[in-house]
């Protein structure tokens, strides 16, 4: 059985030669964020109603502008048309978040972990110190043994010292 080419292969993806136009998805997603909030702001709400308004007005009241009349087919279209768009647009706004988020929270950890870490040494370090230090003579302990000498060298009787003086130096007469 004949071998077939590479490029008919079944068991191996297509290469992606076909793209006709780049984009960069990190720019797409920037873009869709900022257009994510912009949806979600009053600002917007006022416009839009605004234009609804001005809508509704024009094809009710002017007999010569009624490019839509009244169940204002054209107004649900835009309207639906819009809606397909802000939907997926607002989606990829929060996965992204949701990665952003999940960036923060793991360094979160890492950072908590360090500080439990860090935490954990010191105690165990004061602890040796606190052993050490439990082992060295303080002030007060070599007061009161300094005492218990002066009071045992006060009760001793004393002996007489011997006198020292220099001995009388030898003439040879």
């Amino acid at each position: 059985m004949p071998e077939l080419l590479p490029r008919r292969r079944l068991d191996q993806p297509r290469a992606s030669g076909r793209r006709f136009i780049a984009f960069d998805p990190d720019t797409f997603g920037r873009l869709s964020e900022r257009l994510a909030r912009f949806l979600g702001t009053g600002k917007y709400l006022f416009w839009q109603t605004l234009i609804v308004l001005v809508w509704i007005a024009l094809n009710l009241g002017a007999a010569t502008l009624r490019w839509d009349p009244y169940p204002f087919i054209l107004l649900n279209l835009a309207f639906s048309t819009q809606a397909a768009y802000a939907a997926p647009l607002i989606l990829l706004a929060q996965n992204r978040q949701d990665d952003r988020d999940r960036v923060s929270l793991e360094e979160d950890r890492n950072r908590a972990a360090q500080t439990k870490a860090d935490t954990e040494y010191l105690a165990r370090e004061l602890a040796a110190l606190r052993l050490a230090i439990g082992e060295v003579a303080t002030r007060d302990y070599l007061r009161g043994e300094l005492d218990k000498l002066r009071e045992d060298l006060n009760t001793r009787p004393r002996k007489p010292k011997p006198n020292r003086q220099a001995p009388e130096p030898v003439t040879g007469t």
